[in-house]
């Protein structure tokens, strides 16, 4: 088990990124968060095992079809036990 906390740089608000995350998470059976900064920036945070997670992460990369992902800060955390969702928040 794993959990990245990340910042994702671009053009990623207003372009549907955060709902763009949150359906790639869920389609690997990942948990977390995604939220808007007041930067610009996308933050997050997401757990699950290795495999799904550097899937996960090479999607982002892509971004969504009107996002444009210029880069992402990742750093490892501590995973949190019993997490059931990854969820946006608003």
């Amino acid at each position: 088990m794993r959990r990245l906390h990340a910042i994702v740089d671009g053009r990623v608000q207003g372009v549907g990124f955060r709902y763009f995350t949150q359906y790639e998470a869920t389609k690997r059976q990942l948990t977390g968060w995604v939220k808007n900064n007041e930067s610009g920036t996308v933050e997050l945070e997401v757990q699950g095992n290795e495999e799904a997670i550097q899937s996960f992460i090479e999607k982002l990369h892509e971004g969504s079809p009107f996002a444009k992902v210029t880069n992402i800060e990742i750093k490892d955390i501590t995973p949190i036990p019993n997490e059931k969702t990854f969820r946006i928040i608003y």
